[in-house]
């Protein structure tokens, strides 16, 4: 999926009126509390909840079946990050795989976060 069609997957799910910043592997920080910098903002909550660590809340997932496009979202512990995956990125539409690459995604925008959008909805 090309970052043109993540942008407009995330704007077609979340509340127009909330800021939120989107990583390279399709996970997108959610900002209810915007600072000034809301890419720094994004980018220090996924490097402290966007890592795995298989056996703590950091491993943990649900899996959330999307209404307004085909997919997945994928959140972890902390509320305001999910990963959204795509039917055609995996073969087995099961919650778990789904959640395990959900997850995995996640993983690598938290080890490697690289912003790819940032929605500023902040009041002018």
């Amino acid at each position: 999926m090309n970052n043109e069609t993540m942008i407009e997957t995330w704007r077609r799910l979340l509340d127009p009126a909330k800021s939120w910043v989107l990583f390279t592997h399709g996970t997108c920080v959610i900002l209810m509390e915007p600072a000034d910098d809301l890419a720094q903002q994004a980018t220090t909550i996924l490097r402290e909840y966007g890592p795995v660590h298989v056996g703590s809340p950091a491993g943990d997932f649900n899996v959330i079946t999307l209404d307004d496009v085909p997919g997945w979202a994928v959140t972890g512990h902390h509320p305001d990050v999910l990963t959204y995956v795509a039917p055609d990125e995996l073969e087995e539409h099961g919650d778990l795989h789904v959640g395990l690459f959900g997850r995995d995604k996640r993983d690598r925008d938290g080890r490697e976060p690289a912003v790819v959008h940032v929605e500023d909805r902040r009041p002018s």
